[in-house]
Protein backbone atom coordinates (compact mmCIF):
# COMPACT_ATOMS: atom_id res chain seq x y z
CA UNK A 1 0.00 0.00 0.00
CA UNK A 2 1.38 3.40 -0.92
CA UNK A 3 1.97 5.97 1.78
CA UNK A 4 -0.72 8.23 0.35
CA UNK A 5 -3.31 5.43 0.50
CA UNK A 6 -2.26 4.58 4.05
CA UNK A 7 -2.72 8.20 5.12
CA UNK A 8 -6.14 8.34 3.45
CA UNK A 9 -7.21 5.12 5.19
CA UNK A 10 -5.98 6.47 8.52
CA UNK A 11 -8.04 9.60 7.92
CA UNK A 12 -11.16 7.50 7.36
CA UNK A 13 -10.44 5.49 10.51
CA UNK A 14 -9.97 8.67 12.56
CA UNK A 15 -13.20 10.06 11.12
CA UNK A 16 -15.15 6.92 12.06
CA UNK A 17 -13.54 6.85 15.51
CA UNK A 18 -14.31 10.54 16.09
CA UNK A 19 -10.66 11.26 16.86
CA UNK A 20 -10.81 14.97 16.09
CA UNK A 21 -7.20 15.88 16.97
CA UNK A 22 -5.76 12.99 14.93
CA UNK A 23 -8.16 13.72 12.08
CA UNK A 24 -7.05 17.37 12.02
CA UNK A 25 -3.36 16.43 11.83
CA UNK A 26 -3.97 13.92 9.02
CA UNK A 27 -6.11 16.41 7.09
CA UNK A 28 -3.31 19.00 7.33
CA UNK A 29 -0.89 16.47 5.89
CA UNK A 30 -3.21 15.50 3.04
CA UNK A 31 -3.86 19.17 2.28
CA UNK A 32 -0.10 19.79 2.03
CA UNK A 33 0.29 16.79 -0.29
CA UNK A 34 -2.59 17.90 -2.53
CA UNK A 35 -1.28 21.48 -2.64
CA UNK A 36 2.15 20.27 -3.79
CA UNK A 37 0.57 18.02 -6.42
CA UNK A 38 -1.61 20.84 -7.74
CA UNK A 39 1.18 23.43 -7.71
CA UNK A 40 3.61 21.20 -9.58
CA UNK A 41 1.02 19.25 -11.61
CA UNK A 42 2.49 15.91 -10.52
CA UNK A 43 1.44 12.80 -8.61
CA UNK A 44 3.67 12.50 -5.54
CA UNK A 45 5.35 9.20 -4.78
CA UNK A 46 6.35 7.98 -1.31
CA UNK A 47 9.71 9.86 -1.21
CA UNK A 48 7.93 13.09 -2.20
CA UNK A 49 5.36 12.63 0.56
CA UNK A 50 8.13 11.84 3.06
CA UNK A 51 9.78 15.13 2.07
CA UNK A 52 6.55 16.99 2.88
CA UNK A 53 6.20 15.19 6.21
CA UNK A 54 9.82 16.00 7.04
CA UNK A 55 9.20 19.68 6.33
CA UNK A 56 6.03 19.67 8.43
CA UNK A 57 7.87 18.01 11.32
CA UNK A 58 10.56 20.68 11.21
CA UNK A 59 7.88 23.39 11.29
CA UNK A 60 6.17 21.73 14.26
CA UNK A 61 9.44 21.44 16.20
CA UNK A 62 10.20 25.11 15.57
CA UNK A 63 6.70 26.02 16.76
CA UNK A 64 7.11 23.92 19.90
CA UNK A 65 10.31 25.78 20.70
CA UNK A 66 8.59 29.17 20.26
CA UNK A 67 5.55 28.14 22.29
CA UNK A 68 7.76 26.92 25.12
CA UNK A 69 9.50 30.29 25.23
CA UNK A 70 6.08 31.97 25.40
CA UNK A 71 4.94 29.55 28.16
CA UNK A 72 1.96 28.30 26.11
CA UNK A 73 1.78 24.67 27.23
CA UNK A 74 -1.62 24.15 25.55
CA UNK A 75 -0.12 24.96 22.15
CA UNK A 76 3.01 22.89 22.90
CA UNK A 77 0.81 19.88 23.64
CA UNK A 78 -1.16 20.33 20.40
CA UNK A 79 2.02 20.59 18.30
CA UNK A 80 3.58 17.59 20.04
CA UNK A 81 0.50 15.53 19.25
CA UNK A 82 0.82 16.49 15.56
CA UNK A 83 4.52 15.53 15.66
CA UNK A 84 3.52 12.13 17.04
CA UNK A 85 0.96 11.60 14.26
CA UNK A 86 3.34 12.73 11.49
CA UNK A 87 6.25 10.69 12.84
CA UNK A 88 4.13 7.56 12.40
CA UNK A 89 4.41 7.99 8.61
CA UNK A 90 8.18 8.43 8.51
CA UNK A 91 10.47 5.51 7.68
CA UNK A 92 12.61 4.13 10.48
CA UNK A 93 15.49 6.47 11.31
CA UNK A 94 19.02 5.36 10.56
CA UNK A 95 21.64 4.95 13.28
CA UNK A 96 24.64 7.27 13.45
CA UNK A 97 26.87 4.43 12.21
CA UNK A 98 24.64 3.82 9.17
CA UNK A 99 24.59 7.53 8.36
CA UNK A 100 28.37 7.75 8.60
CA UNK A 101 28.73 4.75 6.29
CA UNK A 102 26.51 6.39 3.67
CA UNK A 103 28.48 9.66 3.95
CA UNK A 104 31.81 7.84 3.56
CA UNK A 105 30.48 5.98 0.51
CA UNK A 106 29.13 9.24 -1.01
CA UNK A 107 32.48 11.00 -0.52
CA UNK A 108 34.28 8.09 -2.18
CA UNK A 109 31.78 7.85 -5.04
CA UNK A 110 31.89 11.59 -5.79
CA UNK A 111 35.68 11.80 -5.50
CA UNK A 112 35.26 14.87 -3.28
CA UNK A 113 38.43 16.34 -1.81
CA UNK A 114 37.55 19.89 -0.73
CA UNK A 115 34.61 21.85 0.66
CA UNK A 116 33.78 22.97 -2.90
CA UNK A 117 32.76 19.37 -3.60
CA UNK A 118 30.19 19.27 -0.79
CA UNK A 119 27.22 19.64 -3.18
CA UNK A 120 28.35 16.55 -5.10
CA UNK A 121 28.48 14.52 -1.90
CA UNK A 122 25.11 15.78 -0.67
CA UNK A 123 23.50 15.04 -4.05
CA UNK A 124 24.57 11.41 -3.71
CA UNK A 125 23.76 11.02 -0.01
CA UNK A 126 20.45 12.91 0.16
CA UNK A 127 18.25 10.39 -1.72
CA UNK A 128 19.45 7.59 0.57
CA UNK A 129 18.97 9.63 3.74
CA UNK A 130 15.85 11.69 3.04
CA UNK A 131 13.35 11.28 5.84
CA UNK A 132 15.63 8.87 7.67
CA UNK A 133 18.21 11.31 9.03
CA UNK A 134 18.49 14.95 10.05
CA UNK A 135 20.06 16.58 6.99
CA UNK A 136 21.66 19.26 9.19
CA UNK A 137 23.60 16.54 11.00
CA UNK A 138 24.48 14.88 7.69
CA UNK A 139 25.82 18.21 6.44
CA UNK A 140 28.02 18.51 9.54
CA UNK A 141 29.37 14.99 8.96
CA UNK A 142 30.17 15.77 5.32
CA UNK A 143 31.93 19.03 6.29
CA UNK A 144 33.98 17.21 8.93
CA UNK A 145 34.93 14.50 6.44
CA UNK A 146 35.97 17.03 3.76
CA UNK A 147 37.77 19.36 6.15
CA UNK A 148 39.83 16.65 7.80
Amino acid sequence: MSLKNRITEDMKTALRGRETARLGAIRLLLAAVRQKEIDERIELDDPGIIGIIDKMLKQRRDSIEQYQKAARQDLVDAEQFEVTVLTGYMPQALTKTEIEAIVVAAVAESGAKTMQDMNKVMAIAKPQLAGRADMGEVSKLVKARLAG
